[in-house]
């Protein structure tokens, strides 16, 4: 009967499937086209080494050092988009390198795969390296040569998909949909290339660290750091906020709203991106690798499936054509519960990711005032180290792996959970028929034993052992409760095994839903240490505060600010510290008087004495030995004993940076 039952509707049906979908080559031969666009990207990158050694000469720029390096990943003023274009296109590409059969367009050979995968780990990297390039030395020129790249690129992919839409990997219209995003990332950068030429830049005639230095939003994270705030609203601590409040602030929690004087570090925001495409590239495959698998399935059933099921002994109904009903129905169900887990584990995890943005935020500002308690949980020092600097290069592909991993599990764990609540719970409700599930419930006497010894304890600690005497509470009837708590103590063991089941339940759920987060640690806050994750989170955190700290670029932007002629400097100079003390109203013509500028040079001193970057700058540093310094500050323990420092609040300046 089970031979006769796979033969009958399944084989034909795959069968059909694959001969449906032949390889289809596109008339733009892929292989053809990488060899082009290889040269033409090495052509590229030689007339941007020429430029770059040409402004080097002209304009003392960095050359080709700075062609090197494609983007500042530590500068938080530049425009974000070319960057996290080019991660987007390059995620795409790196993802088809194990869905593909064949890694690399140079070769159909389906032997040795593993050899061409990683070569074209190393390869598609230095493919799309021109399109960061051309943005780096910020010339008209490499906006042309970015733009006829883009372009390039943006044309030949939609050529190739509108010219062979179905393929046989997976599902018939799988490549379509996997390519995307990537048509996406590179129609955007066809787009910038054009708009940054039309704007005529002329950034390679500036320095990039001055321009970075030079920008209004270090300033202006300074005055909003220091401006005075309205004093709140006194309440008392017993005022709770009503249930609707709180649930709109927890709402709210979730959501990121962008504010005006903070910026993302740039490989936070190519993070975010890469985790989109992540999910919509495994809830991609999640899809069509299993439900048109389902359908088919479903689709092929017959009367001969009461004979196969009737070899297991199992009689769903002895009219055929009601079993093959029912199995369809039931099939149906299953592929319903699949859809709905993958859905449901998507938008867990852009949840995670929205309360991560808002999390990285608070943690960056925490750090940025010297919060090291209320971010880390324990006292930190924020400098660079070998640990730091490689979790810190690692930081976005290690989100896409979490993300990528947390995709499978959640729909895994979902859809099992589904199955048991859909076929024990709805269906037996719905049918009023094969109610196993309640019938095992309502058959033991011993669940009715647990509800009724906890409802005991409830009712007793409500009524009999808690009394209100002027307004407090306190214990009563003392004999009486010890009493009852020694004779419950054998059923309270049998409860508190129940308690660790749930226990180990909730834990598990709790993990699984923030399995993609690496900004909170699955571990307990004592040994959070042991979770590579989140270690690998706050390393990256120490490199993003100490080398990109808005309070010192501001302070450094000031100093190169007054370095110009000397009729300008003591303007400029009386302006910045105008600036720095928050002084809203228009500039005066006059001199600022001696005792505003002590102030304003006071402030500084108060804001910088302690940075952690400039320790190691200063004369004294080398007196002084590794236990003296905290987070980069003196240690002031033989001071005060064991008298706990509290930590900075928001309105207070922030002294400890």
């Amino acid at each position: 009967c089970g031979m006769r039952f796979h033969g009958s509707y399944e084989a034909p049906q795959w069968k059909h499937v694959q001969s449906s979908n032949p390889p289809c080559d596109p008339t733009a031969d892929d292989r053809l086209y990488h060899i082009c666009i290889s040269a033409i990207s090495v052509a590229v990158m030689l007339i941007l080494a020429i430029l770059a050694r040409r402004m080097k000469v002209g304009y003392r720029q960095k050359g080709l050092p700075g062609l090197l390096s494609p983007v500042n990943f530590l500068d938080h003023t530049r425009h974000k988009g070319l960057a996290v274009a080019v991660f987007g296109v390059l995620l795409c590409k790196l993802w088809g390198l194990v869905i593909s059969p064949n890694p690399l367009p140079f070769t159909k050979s389906t032997e040795n795969k593993q050899n061409w995968v990683i070569l074209g780990v190393f390869y598609y990297p230095a493919l799309y390296y021109p399109l960061l390039a051309c943005g780096t030395l910020h010339n008209k020129v490499g906006y042309v040569l970015g733009s006829l790249l883009s372009w390039t690129h943006f044309s030949v992919l939609v050529w190739q998909k509108v010219d062979c839409p179905r393929t046989p990997v997976i599902y018939k219209y799988y490549s379509l949909f996997s390519s995307l995003p990537q048509i996406a990332c590179l129609a955007f950068l066809s787009f910038q290339y054009p708009l940054l030429l039309f704007k005529g830049f002329k950034d390679a005639e500036k320095d990039n660290a001055a321009e970075d230095l030079s920008s209004s939003y270090y300033s202006d994270y300074v005055k909003k750091l220091i401006k005075k705030r309205p004093a709140k609203s006194s309440t008392s601590g017993t005022d709770k906020p009503k249930l609707p409040h709180r649930i709109i602030d927890a709402v709210k929690s979730y959501i990121y709203t962008p504010e005006d004087a903070f910026r993302f570090p740039l490989k936070l925001a190519v993070s975010a991106v890469v985790s989109i495409i992540t999910l919509y590239q495994v809830g991609l495959v999640l899809i069509t690798a299993v439900v048109p698998t389902l359908q088919i399935a479903r689709m092929g059933v017959d009367e001969d499936v009461a004979n196969l099921l009737a070899g297991f002994k199992i009689i769903l109904s002895p009219d055929k054509k009601e079993v093959v009903r029912l199995v369809v129905y039931y099939m149906w169900c299953v592929e319903v519960c699949y859809i709905s887990a993958m859905t449901l584990s998507a938008l867990v995890n852009l949840a995670m990711l929205m309360r991560s943005m808002v999390l990285h935020r608070s943690n960056l500002k925490g750090l940025y005032r010297g919060d090291i308690y209320n971010v880390y949980n324990c006292q930190r020092s924020i400098r660079a180290s070998r640990p730091a600097l490689v979790c810190w290069m690692g930081y976005t592909s290690f989100t896409a792996a979490h993300v990528f991993i947390a995709m499978f599990v959640q729909t895994l764990i979902f859809f099992l959970s589904l199955l048991i609540a859909v076929f024990l719970v709805i269906i037996p409700v719905l049918h009023a028929q094969n109610l196993i599930l309640f019938q095992i419930l309502l058959s033991m006497p011993f669940w009715l034993m647990i509800i009724l010894v906890v409802l005991i304890q409830h009712i007793t600690a409500r009524f009999c052992f808690i009394k209100k005497t002027a307004g407090t509470q306190d214990l009563d009837k003392r004999g009486s409760l010890f009493l009852l708590t020694y004779l419950l103590f054998p059923v309270n063991v049998l409860i508190g095994v129940l308690l660790a089941f749930w226990r180990l339940i909730i834990t598990a759920l709790f993990n699984i839903v923030h399995m993609g987060r690496m900004d909170i640690s699955l571990l307990n806050r004592n040994v959070e240490a042991f979770d590579p994750a989140y270690r690998c989170y706050a390393h990256y955190l120490k490199i993003e505060v100490s080398q990109s700290h808005p309070v010192m670029k501001a302070f450094c932007g000031i100093l190169l600010q007054s370095m110009g002629p000397e009729g300008k400097a003591a303007q400029r100079t009386r302006d910045a510290e105008e600036g720095i003390q928050l002084v809203q109203q228009e500039k005066k013509q006059h001199k600022v008087s001696s005792a505003k500028m002590a102030r304003g040079r006071w402030q500084l001193l108060y804001t910088l004495v302690n940075n952690p970057s400039l320790v190691g700058t200063r004369k004294h540093h080398q007196h002084q030995t590794a236990q003296s310094f905290v987070n980069g500050s003196f240690s002031r323990s033989t001071k005060q004993g064991s008298k706990k420092e509290a930590p900075p609040k928001e309105d207070q300046a922030p002294a400890s940076n």
